[in-house]
């Protein structure tokens, strides 16, 4: 008999999160339900994002008549997870409500959270929330309302690979690791706070990827923070997937960036474009900065690496920076922007740092007057080397630089602002100054814009309509996606007799949200 369609199968356990959007996947909420053993036919696990309607997700989360609810939460989505809690508590304050994840593991009892959640599992919880569930549903409830336990052997790990769902993979970001934990404490991140590193059982993880390939799988994302660290695992995973190759895979590392040994440079060569990404975090080019935070590269080799990559193979790179940093001015990190562009990444992605919960960067909020909002993401607001106006000028440029150069859709105009005399971060800079006059705001501006706005600033600076024309419609026209001259070139392209033979859009294969800017800067 089927049931009504407003009505759920009851479950006992639900394993919850809100992710910051449809296409990523939890990885650490299919990890704990590997691990839930015989209670996994009491368990369910649901995905929202933090644009649903948190009392829908009440609703939802109610329908299923549970005894525990276990959210994961994350800096992306503290305060969505804080709102569903709260009407959650209120409405059904009987279900015990158990939070999880990086954000509520450290500095715990000072959070709004610790207030509402009947008990708080800190750090890995892949066996500990299972044991806390036997527990409370055996009438054996601890009476700790801070769970903490012992790092679990990862050979000992049920793999969670098989828990991706066919629509998982068609539709969402698969992502798979080797090993956790880092080597490096670099003070920002909270991977300095670990011990070491910790492996998995290599030959039951390629096992598992393969059965993933067999389904589908062509886009894999490795969340390891030192992929390259151990020469001797990153070549033979490279090797497992050399031989599945020819299936079109795209694969996603995070890099050391100045660990580059002979195997793994005679290795990538060999992969076709389009197949490797490697994210390389740089974070600061500033010598006395990378002091303050703890941050280790030898730069003579980075340069070396790039070179390599970017003469030898067909990898994509993408090459991150911190805007505000302990000591780091406007002045250095332009600096540094330069000497990273000359490196040539693909990308380079230039964030603004956060303050993770538990991280050791906290010991120089005096020292440096670091002063960081109060609600998620934590952002710095302010240093003594960078006040509030200089990081807000910055919001701006990460914002306008990942829009033209990092997309992919204005190469022809980006080759255009390198042409200028003098520093790539100033020069490019003065065009963010030029479309913060235009625009109060940096989100939901369409490509159209953005090209309407490229071809008025170069008519300002050259005071050349025809090279301006040349530029947006090589861009925007004859990219990667084909598309018809914009109304604001129309009335030039008649003029110069293009117009009854400007492109129509083209329908192709679709591409993977994964790599759909690799795509663009390959083209």
């Amino acid at each position: 008999m089927s049931l009504p369609q407003n009505q759920t199968i009851q479950k006992d356990i639900l394993l919850c999160t809100l992710n910051s959007t449809y296409q990523h996947s939890s990885f650490g909420l299919r990890y704990i339900l590997a691990q839930m053993a015989e209670l996994t036919d009491q368990t369910e696990m649901i995905e929202w994002t933090i644009k649903e309607n948190p009392r829908n997700i009440v609703e939802k989360i109610l329908s299923y008549r549970p005894k525990i609810v276990g959210f994961g939460v994350y800096i992306w989505n503290n305060e969505e997870v804080f709102e569903v809690c709260s009407i959650l508590k209120k409405v059904a304050p009987d279900i015990e409500l158990v939070l999880g994840g990086p954000e509520v593991s450290f500095e715990t009892e000072g959070q709004r959270l610790y207030q509402l959640a009947d008990h708080i599992i800190c750090g890995e919880a892949d066996f500990l929330f299972p044991q806390f569930c036997r527990e409370h549903l055996s009438g054996n409830d601890t009476q700790l309302k801070i769970v903490r336990g012992a790092l679990p052997l990862l050979p000992d790990l049920k793999l969670p690979y098989y828990l991706y769902s066919d629509n998982d993979i068609a539709n969402r970001v698969i992502y798979v690791e080797v090993s956790r934990g880092c080597p490096y404490k670099c003070e920002y991140c909270l991977s300095s706070l670990d011990k070491s590193v910790r492996s998995f059982n290599l030959d039951q993880f390629l096992a598992d990827i393969e059965m993933l390939i067999n389904r589908g799988a062509r886009c894999f994302k490795f969340v390891d923070r030192t992929f390259n660290l151990s020469p001797t695992t990153s070549t033979k995973i490279l090797n497992f997937f050399l031989q599945h190759i020819d299936k079109g895979l795209f694969l996603h590392f995070e890099m050391v960036p100045d660990r580059l040994p002979v195997e793994l440079r005679d290795l990538i060569k060999t992969f076709p474009a389009g197949s490797l990404q490697f994210e390389v975090g740089i974070q600061t080019l500033n010598p006395q900065v990378a002091i303050n935070v703890s941050r280790k590269n030898d730069l003579v080799k980075v340069a070396e690496n790039f070179a390599y990559i970017n003469e030898h193979t067909h990898v994509h790179t993408h090459a991150d920076l911190i805007v505000g940093l302990p000591g780091e001015t406007l002045e250095s990190f332009g600096a540094g922007f330069d000497r990273l562009a000359a490196m040539g990444p693909h990308e380079i992605q230039v964030g603004i740092l956060k303050r993770l919960k538990g991280t050791p960067i906290i010991r120089h909020e005096s020292g440096f007057q670091m002063r960081y909002q109060d609600f998620s993401p934590f952002q710095i607001l302010s240093t003594s080397t960078m006040d509030y106006s200089t990081l807000q000028l910055m919001n701006r440029f990460a914002k306008f630089w990942d829009l033209y150069a990092n997309s992919g859709d204005f190469p022809q105009f980006m080759n255009w602002m390198k042409s200028f005399e003098g520093s790539f971060f100033w020069n490019f800079m003065k065009f963010v100054d030029y479309l913060s006059e235009k625009y109060s705001e940096t989100h939901s501006i369409s490509l159209i814009n953005l090209s309407e706005k490229a071809y008025d600033y170069i008519v300002m600076r050259t005071d050349d309509s025809d090279k301006a024309f040349d530029i947006i419609k090589a861009d925007f026209c004859d990219g990667a996606k084909k598309r018809d001259i914009p109304p604001f070139m129309k009335s030039q392209a008649i003029a110069k007799g293009l117009y009854e033979k400007s492109a129509t859009a083209a329908t192709g294969k679709k591409s993977s949200s994964l790599n759909s800017r690799q795509i663009a800067h390959l083209s």
